[in-house]
Formats: structure tokens, C-alpha cells, sequence
């Protein structure tokens, strides 16, 4: 189903956002039909979205049977219904038919931040020109907006970085990062495909293949190492980078969470898992009790078996492996920390 952007645009706080903006959100959001009796949201729910009645009546009880009803076209309509996390409300719809529109509220309240940072040229504020063209088309920079660790970054940063990131034109079997080679960008992709691997005895070994939005190259850069594996393009594309020094200052800072001794192990007697993303050899010889082993060149590979809802602190010997690990795991959104200095800390 359609949605009408004239009455999307009449919503609050949506009816603030610049015209841009406000496109790229609606873009994003998702327009569902439900019947008389069907519950909306429950009270303790904790989902992630602003949920907006765009047509038809429901009806909000709190758990001492307080009763909201709320028409569409009402001034109440024009605000998310019972916005508060965990739900502190239970929404039926009471009318035949209703519409609503989901809103992802982390997004929505990244573009109401960035509006305020990059504010619309036409607003007659001077400030430096910056829209979708200078890096690519809108659409990429909504998919960029809605994952895991931009959703994490201050407003500012993600402006900065969008300012800062340089277009690559790659064909089709150009190799980006060569294993061994020192790290000097990290890569975001715009457009087109690429394969991660790295040598074996016989040929190479697949280690990811990544896709529009992956990106790659942070290893390298955070634990100040050579590159631990080739990436070489399989089809022709668009890569947007961006400097060690940029990446480090705007990407890296807010995404990482360290923690000392005393703090891991409460997360650890909470549930968290520990993870050593050292070499197998490194963690035959010792290892931090519990422990599960995922070395860091294994880690995008091996991702997927993690358990989404659960927490995760990572260590090596230093910090320094595990600080990149971290990135990943972020920004495939997982929730992760680091422990401070490593092993060595612990065993301090």
C-alpha cells in the first residue's frame, strides 16, 4: 500500500524535516492495513518503530484500563501512538479498517539531528553545501543511514564522514586490499560486489563476500596492523572511502565500548559471552574460562552463528585485535565490548 506524503508530512515531529530528508524517510517507512480487533502493540513491548494512524480509530488501554480512543485526521493522530519504550500502552484498532505507518524511530530521530547540523540551503543559513550528489544517489545514503552502526553515530559524525568520503570507480577482478600491505582506507560499497580471502597452501580461501552497504579495510586501521586479507572485486561498482585518520576520529571513537576486569566479568555472570578472537594456536595455549574462539580473520565468516540477542565481550592480548573485531560485530549489530588492554590488563 501507497503512502500519502501529504499527510505524512503533516505528522510531528516528521512535518520538521527538510524536504530531502523527509523523502529518504518515507522511503523507509512501511504502510500496513489491519482489522477491527487486531492488536497494534501490547504494553512491555520494545519494538523499534513510531507507529502513526493514518486512517480509521484505535483504542489505547494502560494497565489500570485507562482508555485513549484516537481518530485519524484528530490533532492526537498527528503524533506516534503511545511513543514511550517499553509500551506503557496497548493499542486495538476499533474501526472496520485502520492504516498505520512504521516509522524506524532511531532513524527518524538520526534525520531530525542531521536537519539540525546540515541544515537545507534554502533555509538562508550559510553553510557548506551537502546533498546526495556529492557522494552518490539518496537511496545509497538512506540504506547507509538505516544500518546498524550509523544508527549508532552522533549526527555530526555521520555528516562529517559523508563530506569526507572520496568515490571509487573499480572494475570488475581489481584487487581494493592486498593482504600484508599496510591499511591506509576504510571502504564502503556503493555499488557492485566484492570477495574477502586469504592464502592457503593450495590457492586462496573464501573468507565474506560482501555487497551494496558491506564495507571492509577497518582491521587494518584500528589495530594499526597490515592488512590481514585480500578484497578483490567481482563485478564493477562504485566504493566510497574514507582516510585512516577520518575513520579512527568519526567512525571508531562511538562505536567501540570498553570495559575493564571488574565490568567484564559482571556482563559475563549477566549472560554476556566472552569471545577470543586470537589464533586458535594463541587460545590452545591459554585462554580467559568460558571463552569461545572466533579468530579475527574468521569473524565475518562465522558471524552468523552468534545469537542476535545476546551480549558479547571480546578480547585478544592487547585490545588491539579485538577493538577491530568489535567494529564488525557493531556494525553488523551485535552488542559487543572490548576489554580494555587485553589479556594483559586481566592478567595485571
Amino acid at each position: 500500500m501507497d503512502l500519502d506524503l501529504n499527510i505524512f508530512k503533516s505528522l510531528i515531529p516528521i512535518n520538521t524535516l527538510y524536504d530531502t530528508n523527509l523523502q529518504q524517510l518515507a522511503q523507509s517507512v512501511r504502510v500496513e492495513q489491519h482489522r477491527r480487533g487486531e492488536l497494534l502493540f501490547d504494553i512491555g513491548d520494545h519494538d523499534p518503530d513510531s507507529i502513526f494512524l493514518l486512517s480509521g480509530e484505535i483504542v489505547e488501554t494502560n494497565a489500570e484500563e485507562h482508555q485513549n480512543r484516537i481518530r485519524a485526521g484528530s490533532e492526537a493522530a498527528r503524533y506516534a501512538l503511545a511513543n514511550l519504550r517499553p509500551r506503557q500502552f496497548r493499542a486495538e484498532v476499533t474501526s472496520g479498517e485502520a492504516t498505520i505507518a512504521r516509522v524506524n524511530a532511531q532513524l527518524l530521530e538520526k534525520l531530525l539531528a542531521w536537519d539540525q547540523v546540515t541544515p537545507d540551503v534554502d533555509s538562508g543559513m550559510e553553510v557548506a553545501e551537502f546533498d546526495g550528489s556529492t557522494i552518490g544517489d539518496g537511496d545509497w545514503m538512506l540504506a547507509m543511514l538505516q544500518t546498524s552502526a550509523f544508527l549508532r553515530l552522533p549526527a555530526g559524525n555521520i555528516q562529517r564522514l559523508f563530506e569526507h568520503m572520496e568515490p571509487m570507480e573499480v572494475k570488475n577482478g581489481q584487487v581494493i586490499v592486498r593482504i600484508h600491505e599496510p591499511g591506509d582506507y576504510f571502504y564502503m560499497i556503493k555499488e557492485g560486489s566484492c570477495k574477502v580471502t586469504r592464502p592457503t597452501g593450495g590457492g586462496e580461501a573464501l573468507l565474506a563476500t560482501l555487497g551494496r552497504c558491506d564495507s571492509f579495510g577497518e582491521e587494518a586501521l584500528i589495530s594499526d596492523t597490515t592488512r590481514n586479507a585480500t578484497v578483490t572485486m567481482t563485478s564493477d561498482g562504485t566504493l566510497m572511502r574514507v582516510s585512516k585518520q577520518d575513520f579512527l576520529e568519526l567512525l571508531e571513537e562511538p562505536l567501540l565500548h570498553w570495559v575493564q576486569a571488574e565490568e567484564a566479568a559482571r556482563l559475563v555472570r549477566g549472560g554476556a559471552l566472552l569471545i577470543d578472537v586470537r589464533l586458535e594456536s594463541e587460545f590452545k595455549q591459554t585462554r580467559m574460562k568460558g571463552a569461545l574462539n572466533i579468530p579475527l580473520y574468521m569473524l565475518r565468516l562465522k558471524a552468523p552463528v552468534l545469537e542476535r540477542g545476546r551480549a558479547y565481550v571480546l578480547y585478544c592480548d592487547t585490545g588491539q585485535r579485538s577493538a577491530a573485531a568489535a567494529f564488525i560485530l557493531s556494525e553488523l549489530g551485535y552488542q559487543v565490548s572490548v576489554l580494555s588492554g587485553g589479556l594483559q590488563a586481566f592478567r595485571g
